[in-house]
């Protein structure tokens, strides 16, 4: 015995050193190997420092000398399985169970065991030990307890299995083990989880007959079921009986009600219950910090932000906004309605009122910047993340990655991978992932094949998501069969089917990853494809084939459909489709109605669309702006601008901001119809609400100009020029023409100038009729001005499009190549007659060189002389 002590002193001192304190176990092991009492006696200090080591292959071998012993001590071996599974490695553990259980000889380990393993498995989501683990108590008879079977209960419900968990409680009374209050709360839980609360509601006539009460939390188990299904009466009805049973609603009560009113957007029967709470009167729960954390949480899910800033207020005046959930509810809140500088000021805030920001909190702010694209915000709240002592996390490294490849910044996407793995912070599936999307929307299909190897390599795996990009970057590169051979491997062989796409991939094997099996978006990315590709029978084929897999359709892939259908006009094709959606319970979303409102208007259906915007609105779900703009678009094909202004009008009564395109359609409608005062109109609010964009100033000007309303449109081009606006987009030349044509030269004379003074790049060749009309006046000397300036800007033009020819960059360059060929058929011109011309040759000749006689000898004056020697 004094032996053993040294030994367990000995193993005390060196538990820093496992492999010391192991040499030293296995010494005293095999000088003792027929007393395991001396063995036994440091057993229990040698296996934990095994396990905080992780050295389970000394466990194993272990494992197998104590089975070695003649007499084999399964109580240590099951205590080892014990300590293993309670230290979370539950493959190690199962692994060593397994061993013991295949010995013939191995008596059975104790239930406690059996619950531990199950309870461990179930945690660590592994379905297929916690079968194994009740076949072998069956086998080993081993008496089962109640709190077993709500174990197994508890798992098959969790796996959406409710009908086993059923038939496993009748064999549990078959057992004689008395189902409890747990049993009943357990399977409550499933049937409201599988939307079968009005059939679980029986649990509670059974119970009766059993002698149990329900106790409170089946009650609320099932009051949240029936509010989630809206079944708001019934759920009253409950509390009712609930009362009947002795049973006050508590707190518990009501936030089960609050919170399933929330998550089904009834926001203000949820608030009426929150006010009534804090009604004294009525008697009812006061509302806890809970409740109103889930009322600030539904508040601004529906966007309500002054119900939520007023609750906050309150909150705080109550001492109950004190908790780092509260303001990380208040910081989500903000971000998700667009207010993030209001989100970073909390977070400030936060810090100052002695409530230590979480890794959560910072990376709420970090990845709503991170989309938002103010990477440089972003980086900030990381150093005051850093400042704050939080690490940051895969989270946090994963949204700015993110950031990056939204931007194509492909070289700081690697500085921030570089800097994660410094940090020790090892990338996930998701963070390579971004980087694997982000190379095959850049086509870098090479570096993307690399990246999924080194994904393989690292053992991170390449799940059904990684596939998914692939296919999806096959697709839209227009590989689309090599995607639909990949998928149909991916039954197989998983994430191996990726072999398909080259020599790289040759490696991979099953074995060693996932199983990847294709999903429902998998075959939507397949089946939108293959529409895209206009193969709608194979895209159908698709369809059928997801069926056949288990694979139910959502809306999503009905709208592919309905979509492809609408835009090659099929709209009877589209409204079969969409009877068949309904018929398996899809029903129809804001996409949907877009998808049929496209196809409508593509054949004209004007009456029917408006038939399906109504039935839309009387479904609750509330057009965009996408469902407006496609309206606006018929009705401006069909010029009908009477119904379109109705149409602007609902728009803005609805609360829809209208977009620039929603202006630009209504704007182009009027001028057609020659209503120029009402498009004045719409062209005033679309730049007090978009701001003065040059689209909007184009579009107007070219549309005054058709109309013929000249003055109107010379207006809008020198507020054009004003805002230094690029001309080339404007038909200028046109505009000086129509008022030549009409003789105000003067007008035109003026624009002319305001383009000069302002220095504006433009076609030279619009000089010419002014210069005539000077000329014609006798204002030589304004004339010549006018002429030298066109000289100069004329040698410009050229110079410049030589450059582009030297480049062979001509079509690069539209605007010098449209202002060149103008400029040169003046230069070529052969009828010799107007004063224009001969002014541009005498003050070529007389008063001065253009640069171009020097930079390219005398090809400019050639041309130019060329048509006065043939006269």
């Amino acid at each position: 015995m004094e032996q053993a002590k040294m030994v367990a002193k000995a193993l005390l001192r060196n538990s820093d050193n496992p492999q010391l304190a192991w040499l030293l176990f296995k010494r005293s092991l095999a000088t003792n190997t027929k007393d395991f009492f001396f063995s036994h006696h440091t057993f229990s200090l040698i296996v934990p420092i095994l396990i905080r080591a992780h050295m389970f292959s000394q466990l194993d071998s272990l494992h197998h000398h104590l089975l070695l012993f003649p007499t084999p001590p399964h109580h240590a071996l099951y205590s080892v399985v014990k300590m293993l599974a309670e230290a979370g490695r539950l493959q190690q553990a199962f692994s060593q169970f397994q061993s013991l259980r295949s010995r013939l000889s191995t008596p059975p380990p104790s239930i406690a065991l059996y619950n531990l393993l199950i309870r461990t498995s179930i945690q660590e989501n592994c379905p297929n030990f916690v079968s194994w683990l009740y076949k072998d108590i069956i086998f080993s008879k081993v008496k089962l307890q109640s709190y077993t079977f709500n174990l197994l209960i508890g798992a098959l419900c969790g796996a959406g299995r409710l009908e086993d968990a059923c038939h496993l409680f009748d064999k549990m009374r078959d057992k004689g083990c008395q189902p409890n209050e747990y049993t009943f709360g357990i399977l409550a839980r499933g049937y409201c989880c599988d939307g079968l609360v009005d059939k679980g509601l029986e649990l509670l006539d059974l119970m009766g007959t059993m002698g149990l009460v329900p106790t409170a939390v089946i009650y609320n188990t099932f009051i949240a079921g029936l509010c989630k299904e809206g079944k708001d009466d019934e759920a009253e009805r409950l509390v009712e009986r609930m009362k009947e049973d002795g049973l006050s609603p508590n707190v518990v009560t009501f936030n089960t009600r609050i919170s399933s009113l929330c998550k089904a957007g009834k926001i203000l029967e949820a608030s009426r219950i929150f006010r009534d709470m804090q009604t004294s009167e009525l008697e009812l729960p006061k509302p806890n910090a809970v409740t109103h954390n889930i009322m600030l949480d539904g508040f601004y899910r529906e966007r309500m932000l002054a119900e939520a800033e007023a609750l906050v207020v309150s909150m705080k005046r109550d001492s109950i906004f004190s908790s780092v959930k509260s303001y990380n509810i208040w910081l989500l809140g903000l971000v998700s309605n667009g207010k993030l500088f209001e989100a970073q000021a909390v977070l400030k805030e936060m810090v100052d009122d002695g409530v230590q920001p979480n890794a959560h909190s910072y990376n709420i702010l970090i990845n709503s910047l991170c989309k938002s694209g103010m990477l440089a915000d972003a980086r900030r709240v990381v150093s005051l993340m850093i400042t704050g002592g939080v690490s940051p996390d895969v989270t946090t490294y994963s949204a700015l990655l993110q950031g990056y490849c939204r931007k194509w910044k492909n070289v700081e996407a690697n500085k921030i991978l570089n800097e994660m793995t410094r940090a020790g912070c090892v990338p996930n599936a998701y963070t390579y992932n971004i980087l694997l999307h982000s190379l095959w929307r850049e086509g870098r299909t090479e570096e993307a094949e690399r990246l999924m190897q080194k994904m393989n390599e690292r053992g991170d795996g390449l799940d059904t998501v990684s596939c998914n990009i692939v296919i999806d970057g096959l697709c839209r590169s227009g590989n689309v069969d090599k995607a639909v051979e990949i998928v149909s491997e991916m039954w197989t062989h998983g994430s191996a089917a990726l072999g398909n796409l080259g020599n790289s991939y040759i490696g991979l094997v099953d074995e060693n990853r996932k199983k990847c099996l294709p999903d429902l978006i998998t075959y939507s990315t397949i089946i939108n494809g293959l529409c895209r590709d206009g193969r709608l029978d194979e895209a159908k084929k698709k369809f059928t084939e997801m069926l056949g897999r288990n694979l139910y359709p959502d809306s999503i892939v009905y709208d592919i459909f309905l979509f492809n259908l609408c835009k090659r006009g099929k709209i009877s094709s589209a409204f079969q489709v969409l009877k068949d959606m309904e018929r398996k319970g899809c029903n129809k979303t804001l996409r949907t109605y877009n998808c049929l409102l496209f196809g409508l208007g593509v054949t004209n259906q004007i009456y029917e669309m408006f038939g399906q915007l109504n039935e839309m609105k009387e479904r609750g779900i509330s057009p965009n702006v996408s469902t407006y703009n496609i309206i606006l678009n018929s009705l401006c094909d069909g010029q009908r601008s009477e119904e379109a202004a109705f149409v602007l009008d609902e728009m803005l009564q609805k609360g829809v901001t209208p977009n620039l395109n929603s202006y630009k359609l209504l704007i182009k409608t009027f001028c057609r119809t020659g209503e120029f005062r009402p498009a004045q109109d719409v062209f005033e609010i679309a730049i007090s609400v978009c701001g003065h964009k040059e689209v909007l100033y184009t579009l107007m000007f070219k549309e005054l100009l058709l109309g013929g309303e000249i003055l109107e449109a010379k207006q809008l081009f020198e507020a054009s020029i004003e805002r230094c606006f690029d001309l080339s987009s404007f038909s200028y030349k046109d505009l000086i023409d129509k008022l030549c044509i009409n003789e105000n030269f003067d007008l035109a004379h003026d624009i002319l100038k305001k383009m000069v003074q302002r220095g504006c790049s433009f076609d030279p060749a619009v000089f010419m009729p002014v210069i005539d009309y000077l000329l014609s006046k006798g204002n030589k000397h304004e004339a010549n001005e006018l002429t030298e300036r066109m000289l100069a800007m004329g040698s410009d033009v050229e110079v410049k499009n030589m450059v582009h020819k030297d480049e062979k960059q001509l079509n690069r360059g539209k605007k010098h190549k449209d202002i060149g060929s103008d400029w040169e058929t003046i230069l070529h011109r052969d009828d010799g007659s107007t004063m224009a011309l001969k002014t541009l040759k005498r003050v070529q000749k007389g008063w001065g060189h253009s640069n171009l006689s020097l930079s390219h000898k005398n090809d400019f004056l050639d041309d130019l002389d060329a048509p006065y020697q043939m006269s």
